[in-house]
């Protein structure tokens, strides 16, 4: 475990270093229990040297040659490709990831930082026309300066490449604060990689914390310019309150509560492999999972017999073992929490079609149908290996389910008329929605976020590039104007 002890540590202007807080973190293989690393948290006092840092260094790294800023990322996907087999087992070992999960995400990381390369590049600004004769207006397209970024548990180094490398290729610094499930994946790994890519020291800090040590410390601070979080609904309305009092920008991906809808004329077969892969990936602990499957009621009985079935064959078991397709959920809070759900939805009169068991952080896959009309869990996000299976009868009646949520990140629709799922997909209110395919996808370069309460702003692609930089306008007169007074 040296690999988790080295890199279990704060990263502040290039040295790392160990926190001064009165407790630790404790860094646990959510598999068998093993303890990973245990990291003395980072004080207020750390944030405010972390943020310093990096406001220090930004100063010249925005000046720095674009083909300069490039050749540190393209370095760093070299390290990352060259560490593969480490960083895989290492999503594995703390985040209890399967084989499958860790190598998707490994895979998904390399097009991000990929696509960043390009953005070091990209143009910086334009000249617009005026109503004046003689002046010219233009346009700079500038780095925001610092970036405050706080991860989730369950992609932590996707997380943190899509937002860390083109926030540095367009001439920003970062400061991440990872999830404490999450502190080397999604903190230390990261800081290693760009740091022997030869990132200059204060440009990327890593704070390993907890808001019940700095409490709103992270984001209030004066240096930082956006927020970039991704985790739940609830901590997110406390991201955006705090921020919006100090003026800073945010960039929000938040819960979710997916449907993916599948239609009377849907290919059976490959609706029900989306749907158990939409709804299981990384045991469920994922945003864009989908938590319903909406089935038209007329296939309902062929449907629910394929895919029962196909759930109730998925291995549950050790991450490491390349068959098992359900690993561990992150902790025994999350493994009791769905254990609870599961048992007071069926005292509730739901019926279980495949009731899985506990064992553990081994939170077998359960699907339940039958819901009364007044439960809740329809309208929430489930984030575990549990999933509802609905019916309906025709499409406004599927659209009409789907759209019953708070929430609206993602989605799927399933039809052998791929412009009838167009037509379905643009009625519900989602941030994405995919037709013919699962519900979790993210590519560098179309936009991604949700609706309502699943988010605000947009990430990936241009979408990245306005949130990390904000625009100047220098207009230039080029003759005498003439004033009214």
């Amino acid at each position: 475990m040296s690999f988790f002890h080295e890199l279990a540590h704060q990263y502040i202007d290039g040295e790392w270093r160990t926190g001064t807080g009165s407790w630790d973190i404790i860094d646990f293989n959510p598999y068998n229990g093993e303890k990973l690393a245990e990291i003395p948290i980072a004080t207020a006092h750390e944030v405010d040297l972390a943020y310093r840092a990096a406001e220090r260094a930004q100063r010249s790294w925005a000046t720095t040659n674009p083909y300069e800023r490039r050749a540190v990322l393209e370095r760093a996907l070299r390290i990352t490709e060259e560490r593969r087999a480490e960083i895989v087992d290492a999503i594995i070992d703390e985040l209890g990831g399967t084989r499958i999960k860790a190598e998707y995400e490994f895979r998904a990381a390399l097009e991000f930082l990929r696509d960043a390369i390009h953005r070091a590049l990209r143009p910086q600004g334009s000249l617009l026309p005026s109503p004046g004769d003689s002046r010219e207006n233009r346009l700079h397209r500038l780095p925001v300066g610092v970036i405050g970024v706080i991860a989730p548990y369950n992609f932590p180094f996707l997380v943190m490449m899509k937002s860390v490398a083109p926030a540095l290729a367009l001439g920003n610094a970062v400061v991440v604060k990872p999830n404490q499930n999450a502190p080397v994946v999604g903190g230390g790994l990261v800081a290693r990689i760009f740091e022997d890519a030869g990132l200059p020291a204060g440009l990327l800090n890593v704070l390993i914390t907890d808001v019940a040590e700095i409490g709103n410390a992270f984001i209030e601070h004066p240096v930082p310019a956006v927020i970039s979080f991704a985790g739940s609904d609830r901590v997110g309305r406390q991201v955006a309150a705090v921020a919006a009092g100090h003026f800073k920008r945010t960039i929000l991906e938040l819960s979710g509560n997916s449907a993916l809808v599948v239609l009377e004329d849907a290919d059976i077969d490959y609706a029900v492999e989306a749907a158990v892969f939409s709804r299981f990936v990384y045991q469920g602990q994922v945003c864009m999972a989908a938590n319903r499957i909406l089935v038209d009621r007329r296939i309902e009985r062929e449907f629910t017999e394929k895919f029962t079935a196909a759930v109730a064959a998925l291995t549950t078991g050790d991450p490491r073992d390349p068959e098992t397709r359900i690993g561990p959920v992150i902790n025994t809070f999350r493994a009791d929490a769905l254990t609870a759900l599961v048992d007071q939805a069926i005292a509730d009169g739901a019926t279980a079609l495949v009731r899985g068991r506990t064992r553990g952080n081994l939170v077998e896959p359960t699907v339940l149908t039958g819901l009364p009309e007044d439960s809740p869990l329809p309208s929430q996000e489930i984030f575990g290996p549990v999933v509802l299976l609905m019916t309906f009868d025709g499409e406004d009646d599927a659209v009409r389910i789907a759209n019953d949520t708070p929430y609206g990140l993602s989605g799927a629709v399933h039809t052998r008329d791929v412009e009838r799922g167009v037509r379905f997909a643009r009625r519900v209110v989602s941030g994405m929605f995919h037709v013919n395919d699962s519900t979790v996808q993210d590519d560098p370069l179309v936009a991604f976020g949700g609706e309502k309460f699943s988010g605000l702003g947009r990430l990936n692609g241009e979408a990245t590039v306005d949130a990390f930089t904000t625009q100047r306008w220098i207009s230039v007169q080029h003759e005498r104007a003439v004033f009214p007074f």
